[in-house]
């Protein structure tokens, strides 16, 4: 026989309803947070993939902001290089306005107001902001101003070549900005004369019509057999009698290719050709006019400028070139024509960024589709870990109360038996 004592009854009856107590309350905390876990002894296997599963929420999280942020950055990029194409196309219209012989002066001077206004346009769109206010075409100098006007008033570029990338996903980075020098100066430039010479350090006699660059391959296929064999400057000589002969020099008398001999590769045409004959070199078809033996012109070849300069000299062309003689009128239409081309060349560099960033912006678009998956996909995976089924959680609280109840019953009815009462 065991013989259990009066204070044994009690802590055995104590511990049970503490038990069945604690049991109540951990039932009351489920409900009232809705988790079935809510410290790490609930379910030590279950806390560990949940604290897993937030700090891969976490994650996903912050790539889904980098994601939007890129969003932004790219969009407002793409709205201002669709004004930059809107504006050029209406300074090409201008162009092409005055370039017809029927325009008075005053008609050439309105076009040139009209211009400068589309030029401060330009100037401030290409000066656009984020919503952080730094500068979206300075590269990395986000504070400064992407052009600015110079002491001359000419619109120069102030940034770096500095360009910013985001991670949107592990091992995931798209660019967000792109430099305003990439996009905005560092444009193709018609092939021109850059400069010209009368010998002795003064401009030409002679002057240069008809200038056409007509046969991009014969320009290759001419400096193919110098050293470097890349295209660049050359320059046009004229000699005794009028004879011209054509060198791959600048305009500083360098080598701009040299031969097998180590002597600047001869571009002359056979038979070499005359002052006032029209005739084509490495590709280019032009006239040299009015030109005094000593007279030379170099043509710039694979030259950069900007938009800005672009606009900036037609509008000094329009208010200074002075038509009425062959000269004049020589000028202004190599003016024309050059300006064409340069703005061609700066819409075609731009949408070529434009389609570079729709690029970008699928891929944003793509990853973030992706973190948007996998960011419900392990919502999913924790809320069947951590969130509580309600229905079997009342219930196991309802009963657990009635076992409560029933414990504390049954504790105060054994608790009140006593061999006294059986005296």
């Amino acid at each position: 026989m065991i013989r259990i004592s009066s204070q044994q009854i009690f802590n055995g009856g104590i511990n049970r309803l503490q038990g069945i107590n604690s049991n109540l309350v951990d039932t009351q905390q489920q409900i009232s947070t809705g988790k079935k876990v809510n410290k790490p002894s609930d379910d030590p296997v279950a806390a560990a993939r949940i604290l897993k599963l937030d700090q891969e929420l976490k994650r996903v999280d912050t790539y889904e902001r980098n994601a939007n942020l890129a969003d932004n950055r790219l969009k407002q990029e793409e709205s201002a290089l669709a004004s930059t194409v809107d504006i050029i196309q209406r300074v090409r219209e201008l162009t092409v306005q005055a370039g017809s012989g029927s325009l008075s002066p005053n008609d050439r001077q309105s076009i040139s107001a009209e211009l400068k206004e589309r030029l401060d346009q330009l100037a401030n769109i290409t000066n656009s902001r984020d919503a952080s206010g730094e500068y979206i075409f300075s590269g990395f100098q986000g504070q400064t101003p992407a052009f600015a006007k110079d002491g001359a008033g000419d619109w120069q570029y102030q940034g770096d070549e500095g360009q910013r990338v985001l991670e949107i996903d592990d091992g995931v980075t798209v660019p967000i900005s792109d430099h305003g020098k990439g996009i905005f100066v560092d444009v193709a430039k018609a092939v021109s004369v850059k400069a010209t010479d009368d010998g002795s350090g003064n401009p030409a006699n002679g002057y240069i019509s008809d200038l056409e660059f007509v046969a991009p391959k014969d320009l290759r296929d001419a400096f193919s057999g110098g050293t470097p064999s890349v295209p660049d400057d050359f320059t046009i000589s004229v000699g005794a009698g009028g004879a011209i002969s054509i060198t791959a020099v600048d305009s500083s008398g360098n080598p701009t290719a040299v031969d097998a001999g180590g002597n600047p590769l001869d571009l002359t045409p056979t038979p070499a050709p005359t002052v006032g004959e029209d005739f084509r070199v490495a590709g280019i078809d032009l006239t040299v006019n009015d030109a005094q033996p000593g007279d030379s012109f170099t043509l710039g070849i694979s030259d950069r400028q900007s938009v800005f300069g672009t606009i900036e000299n037609l509008i000094d062309g329009l208010e200074g070139i002075a038509k009425g003689s062959d000269r004049g009128n020589a000028e202004y239409d190599a003016l024309i024509a050059e300006s064409l081309t340069n703005l061609d060349n700066a819409q075609e560099k731009i949408i070529l960024k434009q389609t570079e960033l729709g690029g970008r912006l699928n891929a944003v678009e793509s990853t973030t589709a992706f973190l948007e998956d996998s960011g419900l996909y392990t919502k999913e995976i924790r809320s069947q870990l951590q969130d509580v089924d309600y229905a079997e959680a009342i219930s196991n609280l309802s009963f657990q109360s009635f076992v409560l109840q029933a414990a504390q019953q049954s504790f105060a009815q054994v608790s009140r038996m006593s061999l006294f009462d059986r005296l």
